[in-house]
């Protein structure tokens, strides 16, 4: 009997420790389980895609330079990022182009911290293969203005720095659920203003993308995936100006359970990409 308990035990534990472990798991808005495949196919029938990710989380970059590769297999591609303000475009242009090399750009342009890890693969991909890439996001400096002072702050600007900014004044809906619980979240710090700050991103980012959708192609925008969340931020912007425009969005979360997508994140995005909350960080 000792024998036999030994043996299922040993049974048991091979297999508990013999299981796959996925690192991530896609799942449609209904949270039905799907697959990249899946992803890349619908993707191919959109004209631009919202990824929004985890900025320290290498299952979002590495399916980013994932789904990029295999689009532009088949398709045009312009790419475009949150992370590069609209200001930085000039360096960012000159590097792709090869004028100025990698230690010249990271001088001239406010890279982030993590813009080596995380997001150079893209940027170097869209260079060797001669892709436009956009700086879409506004200057940090502008969106603290507006964290500040409201809107109005942006009232005092020059014609010249304006340019960097969707144009004023910007619709907002303080109604919508993400900039609602950003003032949860706050709880009152930084008032009615911290939502507003994150809408001129929003806004700008919508205008960068629109200014530069090109017929016949795909535009793929990497951003945090609040800021296109439940189709609010950039995408709500969008779909004002271009209603009828062919968007497909990715959110990113985490789970200790990738089996099945937990309720709050029904409804997210049309994939959503689930990675398990053990996943080592970038930064």
């Amino acid at each position: 009997m000792k024998n036999l308990l030994y043996s299922l035990l040993l049974l048991v534990s091979f297999s508990i420790y013999s299981q796959d472990k996925p690192a991530y798991q896609l799942f449609d808005s209904k949270g039905e389980k799907t697959t990249y495949k899946k992803l890349v196919k619908a993707s191919e029938k959109s004209e631009l895609v919202l990824f929004g990710e985890y900025h320290d989380n290498p299952i979002s970059h590495w399916l980013q330079l994932a789904l990029t590769k295999d689009l532009f297999q088949t398709k045009s591609l312009v790419l475009g990022a949150e992370m590069i303000e609209r200001d930085n475009q000039l360096q960012l242009d000159q590097y792709l182009e090869g004028e100025i090399n990698q230690k010249a750009l990271d001088t001239l342009a406010r890279l982030w911290n993590n813009y080596k890890t995380d997001y150079k693969p893209l940027v170097d991909f869209a260079k060797a293969n001669q892709l436009k890439f956009i700086a879409t996001n506004i200057p940090r400096r502008y969106a603290s203005m507006v964290y500040r002072g409201g809107f109005e702050a942006l009232d005092t600007l020059s014609s010249e720095q304006k340019k960097w900014i969707a144009p004023l004044p910007v619709k907002y809906d303080s109604s919508l659920s993400q900039y609602q619980k950003m003032l949860e979240m706050a709880q009152g710090h930084g008032g009615e203003n911290l939502p507003k700050a994150q809408a001129i991103k929003d806004a700008t980012m919508a205008y960068s993308i629109l200014e530069n959708l090109k017929p016949n192609s795909i535009f793929i925008h990497y951003h945090g995936s609040y800021h296109s969340d439940f189709y609010e931020g950039i995408y709500w912007y969008i779909k004002q100006d271009q209603p009828t425009l062919k968007i497909l969005t990715i959110a990113t979360v985490s789970q200790s359970d990738l089996s099945s997508l937990e309720q709050e994140h029904l409804g997210r995005a049309d994939f959503i990409l689930v990675v398990d909350e053990d996943m080592t960080k970038t930064y």
